[in-house]
């Protein structure tokens, strides 16, 4: 079979309803009657297994057979050699051999091993070298020598993480490949790439690297942690296979490199994994660790971005016309989609491709909505082209939003694991709502979390990927959750959850989950914010009584503050405070106040304050000036709870009141809004009732 054969057979192996010819078209970029013709091809080869292809005028095509003979189609299909593949997927290919020998192959052994001719290796080489040369590696081509990458071992393995983030989804690299219910036609540009990261150790790596977080935490997102596990899994790949980095090679693709003794987190690793290296590989190993991992001083706030939060807030205000619904104040909308949209944006600008599984049915489900969605980001999103597959997330952001309008808000008992981003899982969460009231969502947690979570701690685990768990320990469903999926989620909680899970007197009487357990959250939460509240001071501020540059205001700002009990050095808080800043100034669109951040040892209980000056400061990366400061302050430890209530206050800056206060409003009227702001949110997060 044919590359493209094979995707819509893979397709039609994962519809449980019917799937008609122009949405397989749409979903693998080509004609419908180039659908039709394939089928054509495709159809015979099916019923040689006792697969029957039944198309139906007017609704759509569907797969008839027992899993069995599905079972044993994927198993010939899996060993079989694609009789073509795509343009793409054969330069892939081609790069993966390359950067996976370190000497020359002919020309004639990738010709035959692709199914094509010399000269179409050959163009495909023309069209790579710029790619090549993008990440400091050199192709070179000699007659009678071969083709081979030259080039150092550190740029080998940043291309082949690069190449594994772009091309494999989360579930190639931690589900079960061998799970008999799980009908994905495996590809062999995926087996190569597993391969080359090294699948085989991914979990021992993995295990290990959970393991270090107990000791020295990892404040990563899921899709950090995720690329630090590919790149340390390439790595040791890369070393297991004898590809070392040589001594007197610098390792300019990581800065900051220092011996395994002053890396506490690298010790470890290195331990549990028994592992024994070179000098050159400790200090690589080292460099990914702290450039994926390293400790962010700014982290009391979710966005860094305020230019992304004024296209997130003029989107959102598109829609809001367009739609007549009212957007604003979903505070989990705005939230969510500027802890989405930064990083993907981030991976836009850097080339790796975003990839949505369920781009076809979004458009299908959603039609009017993403065609209002693509509008506005072509209009406020100037920078950068975003693709469709990037339109989909922000759609089912919006989906999410809509579907809470229509909703009361409600108690269920289940964990959620969606690794499509925070858009799905809010729209999941919604749909789960909708359709299966019984069901408690106790959380939303990422693979790693969900698949150490202690059994007792819940009933059952809604995951949209393959987990590495036992199969009654799971279910597997599409965002989306369709009628069938919602049939299928009814079967399984009957049939295996509550059979596995009978109802406990001691359970219901849990002290962690009852009314004693929210008294002892809102104690602990009101203490923050009594405490925050009480120490919240407005300063007037004259500009030519702090000194010409912004080091010297913020010296007297914290001077100002009069807290010696409280912030310990104002010295090193000033440094900390300018290496914050230069990472990018929170000034707020249109207005003239910044938020300056950060976290500090220096610092003993979080704090806040706000500074007017009579004349404009100017800020050191920002082209306008500001006349109101807000200075929040937090302790390098700082617990969750309170990491939360200060995160909330800055996500206040987004309301139109807070900012007509921040200006003008007196000491009592500012933490009068803010603490209404908190008590519906301590409403929301205790899931208090009257």
């Amino acid at each position: 079979m044919s590359t493209r054969q094979r995707r819509i057979v893979e397709l039609l192996f994962n519809q449980q309803n019917e799937i008609t010819a122009a949405d397989i078209a749409a979903e693998i970029g080509t004609s419908t009657r180039t659908i039709h013709r394939e089928l054509i091809d495709i159809e015979p080869a099916l019923a040689a297994h006792g697969i029957t292809l039944h198309k139906k005028s007017g609704i759509g095509i569907k797969i008839e057979a027992d899993s069995e003979q599905i079972e044993l189609f994927k198993q010939e299909l899996n060993l079989s050699v694609p009789a073509e593949y795509s343009p793409e997927e054969r330069k892939i290919l081609i790069l993966c051999k390359l950067l996976q020998y370190d000497e020359p192959m002919k020309l004639f052994t990738l010709a035959h091993e692709l199914n094509v001719t010399m000269p179409t290796i050959s163009s495909d080489l023309d069209q790579l070298e710029d790619q090549i040369n993008e990440q400091q590696l050199t192709l070179v081509r000699k007659r009678g020598y071969g083709v081979e990458l030259t080039g150092k071992e550190q740029a080998k393995r940043q291309m082949i993480s690069l190449l594994a983030i772009k091309y494999l989804d989360d579930s190639d690299l931690f589900g079960h490949q061998d799970d008999p219910s799980d009908h994905a036609v495996v590809h062999p540009l995926t087996n190569q790439l597993l391969s080359m990261v090294g699948k085989a150790q991914f979990f021992k790596l993995e295990r290990a690297l959970w393991q270090i977080n107990k000791q020295y935490p990892i404040r990563l997102s899921e899709a950090a942690y995720t690329r630090l596990l590919i790149r340390l899994s390439v790595a040791l790949t890369r070393i297991e296979h004898g590809c070392l980095i040589r001594q007197d090679q610098e390792l300019t693709a990581q800065p900051g490199t220092s011996s395994v003794k002053d890396n506490g987190q690298l010790a470890r690793l290195l331990q549990l994994l028994e592992l024994e290296l070179p000098q050159a590989e400790e200090a690589y190993l080292g460099s990914l660790l702290r450039g994926e991992a390293q400790h962010e001083l700014g982290l009391l706030v979710n966005h860094n971005d305020m230019s992304l939060i004024e296209t997130v807030t003029e989107l959102i205000r598109y829609i809001e016309i367009k739609t007549q619904i009212s957007f604003m104040n979903d505070r989990s909308l705005v939230e969510g989609l500027i802890q989405h949209m930064h990083p993907a944006f981030q991976r836009i600008a850097s080339g790796i491709a975003i990839r949505n599984p369920i781009l076809t049915q979004i458009k299908k489900d959603y039609d009017e909505l993403f065609t209002l969605v693509r509008q506005g980001v072509d209009q406020f999103v100037q920078t950068l082209h975003v693709p469709d597959e990037e339109i989909g997330y922000i759609v089912m952001h919006f989906g999410a939003a809509i579907e809470r309008s229509k909703q009361f808000p409600w108690k269920v008992r289940a964990v959620l694991v969606c690794t499509s981003g925070i858009g799905s899982s809010k729209l999941l969460a919604v749909r789960i709502h909708k359709e299966l009231p019984q069901i408690e969502l106790i959380g939303h947690l990422s693979w790693y979390e969900a698949v150490r979570l202690p059994a007792d701690d819940y009933d059952l685990i809604i995951s949209t990927v393959n987990l590495p768990l036992a199969s009654d320990r799971y279910i597997k469903i599409s965002p989306l959750l369709t009628e069938d999926e919602a049939t299928k989620l009814r079967a399984f909680i009957h049939d295996i959850t509550l059979k596995n899970k009978e109802p406990s007197p001691a359970a219901a009487a849990d002290p962690d989950h009852g009314p004693l357990d929210r008294l002892r959250q809102l104690h602990i939460y009101s203490d923050i914010v009594l405490q925050l509240l009480e120490n919240f001071r407005v300063h007037r501020m004259n500009r030519s009584s702090g000194g010409p540059d912004l080091q010297s205001q913020l010296l007297h700002m914290i001077s100002t503050i009069e807290q010696p009990s409280v912030l310990l050095n104002k010295e090193k808080i000033v440094d900390q405070l300018l290496h914050r800043e230069e990472q990018g100034s929170l000034v707020m669109p249109d207005t003239e106040i910044a938020l300056i951040h950060t976290r500090s040892e220096w610092v003993q209980q979080p704090l806040i304050s706000l500074f007017r000056y009579d004349m404009p400061i100017r800020l050191n990366h920002e082209a306008g000036d500001v006349k109101q400061v807000l200075l929040m302050l937090g302790p390098m430890k700082l617990d969750k709870a309170s990491l939360e209530v200060l995160s909330e206050i800055s996500g206040m800056l987004l309301l139109t009141d807070m900012v007509a206060l921040l200006e003008e409003g007196s000491k009592e009227e500012i933490t009068g809004f803010i603490s209404g702001q908190l008590e519906k949110y301590m409403i929301r997060k205790l899931d208090w009732r009257d």
